[in-house]
Formats: C-alpha cells, sequence, structure tokens
C-alpha cells in the first residue's frame, strides 16, 4: 500500500503563547504549508472571517485570553463546511471541550508535545 502524501496546506495558526507558535510554526512550514500566526482567537477570527474558505486546517491553543480557541473552532466551523481544526492544550478539561465540537473535524492534541507529535497530529487531520 502505498503512503498518502500530504499536499501544502494554508493553516492559520492562533496561540497566545509565543514558544508554542513559534515551535508549531517551524513545524509546519518545514513541512511546506502555508502558515499565517494569530496572537489570540480575536485576531484568528478576524483573518479568517475575511476569507474563511481560503484556509484548509486551523491550529489553535483551546485557552487563550478573550475569545478562546473552542469559540474559534465553533465559528470557525459554521462559517466554512471544508475547514478542519486541530486544537491544543496542556488541560484535561479544555481537551474534553474541544472532543465534544464536531468529532469528524476536530482532533485534539495534549501539550506539551514533541516537533514529531505536532507534525503526525497535522498529517492525521489534513
Amino acid at each position: 500500500m502505498k503512503e498518502a502524501t500530504t499536499d501544502m496546506a494554508r493553516i492559520l495558526l492562533a496561540d497566545d503563547d509565543k514558544p508554542t507558535r513559534d515551535l508549531v510554526r517551524r513545524a509546519l512550514e518545514t513541512d511546506g504549508h502555508q502558515v499565517l500566526l494569530a496572537e489570540d482567537g480575536q485576531e484568528a477570527w478576524s483573518a479568517f472571517a475575511a476569507a474563511p474558505l481560503s484556509f484548509d486546517l486551523i491550529v489553535t491553543d483551546i485557552e487563550m485570553p478573550g475569545t478562546d480557541g473552542v469559540t474559534l473552532a465553533k465559528n470557525a466551523l459554521a462559517a466554512s463546511p471544508s475547514v478542519k481544526v486541530l486544537m491544543m492544550s496542556g488541560f484535561n478539561e479544555a481537551l474534553e471541550r474541544g472532543r465534544n465540537l464536531a468529532p469528524a473535524r476536530v482532533e485534539v492534541l495534549a501539550k506539551p508535545f514533541t516537533l514529531d507529535q505536532i507534525r503526525r497530529a497535522i498529517k492525521s487531520v489534513i
């Protein structure tokens, strides 16, 4: 069986933690994806709402000030039928909130994670 290859995706990355944002961005760009960064859910929603059909994937922290990742994901899933979401958190309760959204289109990843773990998670979602 031939292994599936991942095409380049346009990804919106939202995380209020700069080191995590930089780590994930680096992993995504190394794999050839185009990444737009947002420092919080409100900034991410503004970017997404301006062109909802142009993103293949949203990678978001769940716990962020202002608009959290769950609200961002709900709004994005309602606005774009094709977008996928990968939600990240270091808190079990937050991961459960993410899992309960739309299981067919949302995956969750526990923090902390390695570069290999985030890259595998992205490939499985796309």
